[in-house]
Parts: structure tokens; C-alpha cells; sequence
């Protein structure tokens, strides 16, 4: 596996989200128009992933072809398009039989499908674990087969493991050749989880389903608690009622503190204002992309509010504090619990404000679900 290929969580853009089993060609090439007209491809989005429902079948040889009417002019057009703008293409497999949406999987297909997918100019494979047998040790052994394939073709790939952490990837994924690999099941569009078991809201996925994997995350491997729902406001294909401007600040700051991977799934073409703000703020992403790759963990809860850190690799230590409450609340950050001393210059990164020198510890008012992210120097 390829350290330089992950050297810091990939960003990018993926289609199921706010697409569906509608994406063709053309909603491809504009949202790759978008994603260089709103300026996100310079602040480092640049995977744009082809999610499930792209399949044709496959020909006589047994290699997959796209649908012939959602994508005319074949995938290594679409990829030379892309290439030309800077841009990397993503492409949707299985590691099962079918995929989720009952297309051709990718079970006993490894190799030739790698050699497809690098013949057509393919830079991300998102692999999921539909219609497979689920325990682990076929889970390893299919994800070790197709890391193995896409080796083989000598094209830097990355490979997204799409398991759902049912059999604890964090543990085997790296060796398998995986660059990220999931660790949740489904997010929706909401701060809670929704009544379907794939519908898991930003508050379980990743308060909860997170911790303890901090360990496990670095340079070329990330765990992936699922795509950004920042934007959808409840219009997306995966449902949700939407959250408010507080829950998805704190939605794309958790996430950075968490190093994951940043693949927004909102419809870049009608992106809204607030929504722009927030995936574009460059000190958040710096986090997020931090060249120690440390990911974040929760040090103290106090109530419903919670203190996550981050170590980075100028020293400096990044400071989460988020408000889990339906209420206000005070919130007091001491050093005894961030294992520091003395004084200590604090930045606010969503105000973009330096907010002075402070010794012994510094205070947070929240409203509810809102977060504060501070960055503290030496």
C-alpha cells in the first residue's frame, strides 16, 4: 500500500447522497464545473466518485461496461475531462455478488475489474459489502483479493473499504491495502438516527461510533465515519429533515478534529452561502489535513458537552468543544485536562480570531449542538 497515495485524508465529492441512481455523465461534468466555480477543488476536493447505479453489465470477457445511455461517451472520457481540470476520477464496486443496488459485484472478478478501472483512468474505488458472506474472515479475504488486483495494474488507486465496521476493518484494512475504510454504517441527513438501521444521524456517528479508533488512523490509512451531509438540507436522496446551520458546523468540525476522510455528498450546483462558508473553511481543513495525522478523541464530558483534542504537527493542539444539549451551555476548558500548563495563545477558527493569551484554562458558551474549535500555540 501506497503511504503517499493517503498522506492525509482524501476530499473529494461522491453522488449517492444528493444523486442517487440518477447519476449520468452529465451530472458528472457539472459537478465538477461546480466543485471549480465555487473554488472547493483548490482548497483540496478533488475526488469526484461515481456512487452505485453507473453499471451497463458486463461483455463477453466478463469486464464491466458503462450503462450505454447515462454515459455516452465512456468512462475514459469522463476521466481525461476530470484530468484536465485537475481533477481524479472515483468509480462504485462491491465486494459481493451485486452491489447494494443490485448491479454487477465484483466477487470473483478482482482482477479483471482492476484492470478495467485502470485502463479507464480510475484514481478512487469505493468498495462496499453488499451480497457477500459477512463474517470476517471472507470480509478480509475479498478486500485482500481486490487490494491485491488493484496493485497488480500498477495504478495508483485508492481504495475506499466500504465494510460498514461490522467485523472491525481498523484492525485488518491497512495490510489488505485499504487507504480508508468505513467504520459506521449509513449517515442521513440529521443530527439524530433515523427509525431505519442504515440511518444514522451525525451525533451517533460520530460522538459515539468513534471513539477508541484514534489509534488506528495515520498516514495512508483513515477511519471513514461516512460522507459530509453538510449542504443537503434535508433534499437529499438519502432522506433526513435536514439539520441547522449549529449542527453542521459542528457536523464538518467533529469530522476534522477526527482526521476522516472529507467527501461532501450535497448538489454542488445549487450549494447555498452558509453551506459554502462551511466546507471552505481553510483552518478547518488544515486540521483535518494536519501532516502528523493524529486523529481527535474525547478527553472529558461534562453533562451533555464534551472536549475532544488533536494533537498537530506543529505542536500546537487543536480544541473541540461541543454542546450534545437541546440548551445553552457554559463550558470550562481547564489545562489539567488537556495535560497542559502554563500560558497559551488561542485562535478561534470558525470566527477567525486571535482571542489572546490565557493560563489555567479559557471558557466556551455554546448554544445547542453548536461547537467551538480553537486552535492553542505556545
Amino acid at each position: 500500500m501506497s503511504t503517499d497515495l493517503a498522506a492525509t485524508p482524501p476530499m473529494g465529492w461522491n453522488s449517492w447522497n444528493a444523486i442517487g441512481k440518477d447519476v449520468d455523465e452529465q451530472v458528472m461534468r457539472e459537478m465538477a464545473d461546480a466543485l471549480l466555480s465555487t473554488g472547493l477543488s483548490k482548497l483540496g476536493y478533488t475526488y469526484i466518485v461515481i456512487d452505485d447505479h453507473w453499471h451497463g453489465g458486463r461483455d463477453e470477457s466478463g469486464a464491466l461496461f458503462p450503462h450505454p445511455d447515462k454515459f455516452p461517451s465512456g468512462m475514459p472520457a469522463l476521466a481525461e475531462y476530470l484530468h484536465a481540470r485537475g481533477l481524479k476520477l472515483g468509480i462504485y464496486s462491491d465486494a459481493g455478488l451485486r452491489t447494494c443496488g443490485g448491479e454487477p459485484g465484483g466477487m470473483g472478478y478482482e482482477e479483471i475489474d482492476a484492470r478495467t478501472f485502470a485502463g479507464w483512468g480510475v484514481d478512487f474505488l469505493k468498495y462496499d459489502f453488499c451480497f457477500a458472506p459477512d463474517d470476517r474472515t471472507s470480509a478480509e479475504r475479498l478486500y485482500r483479493k481486490m487490494g491485491a488486483a488493484l496493485r497488480q495494474t500498477g495504478r495508483p488507486i485508492l481504495f475506499n473499504i466500504c465494510e460498514w465496521g461490522h467485523h472491525r476493518p481498523w484492525l485488518w484494512a491497512r495490510s489488505a491495502g485499504g487507504h480508508t475504510w468505513r467504520t459506521t454504517g449509513d449517515i442521513w441527513d440529521g443530527w439524530r438516527d433515523g427509525p431505519h438501521i442504515s440511518q444514522n444521524g451525525i451525533e451517533s456517528l460520530g460522538f459515539e461510533q468513534q471513539r477508541g479508533l484514534e489509534a488506528y488512523a495515520g498516514p495512508g490509512g483513515w477511519n471513514d465515519p461516512d460522507m459530509l451531509v453538510v449542504g443537503l438540507r434535508g433534499r437529499g436522496a438519502i432522506g433526513g429533515p435536514g439539520c441547522t446551520d449549529a449542527e453542521y458546523h459542528t457536523h464538518f468540525s467533529l469530522w476534522c478534529m477526527l482526521a476522516a476522510p472529507l467527501v461532501m455528498g450535497c448538489d454542488l450546483r445549487t450549494l447555498d452561502a452558509a453551506s459554502l462558508e462551511i466546507l471552505s473553511n481553510t483552518e478547518l481543513i488544515a486540521l483535518d489535513q494536519d501532516r502528523l495525522g493524529r486523529q481527535g478523541f474525547r478527553i472529558c464530558r461534562l453533562g451533555r458537552c464534551e472536549i475532544w483534542v488533536k494533537p498537530l504537527a506543529n505542536d500546537d493542539i487543536a480544541v473541540g468543544v461541543f454542546n450534545r444539549d437541546n440548551a445553552t451551555c457554559q463550558v470550562n476548558v481547564p489545562w489539567s485536562d488537556l495535560g497542559i500548563e502554563g500560558q497559551w495563545h488561542a485562535r478561534d477558527l470558525w470566527q477567525h480570531a486571535d482571542l489572546g493569551i490565557y493560563e489555567g484554562q479559557l471558557s466556551v458558551e455554546l448554544e445547542s449542538h453548536a461547537c467551538s474549535v480553537l486552535q492553542l500555540a505556545k
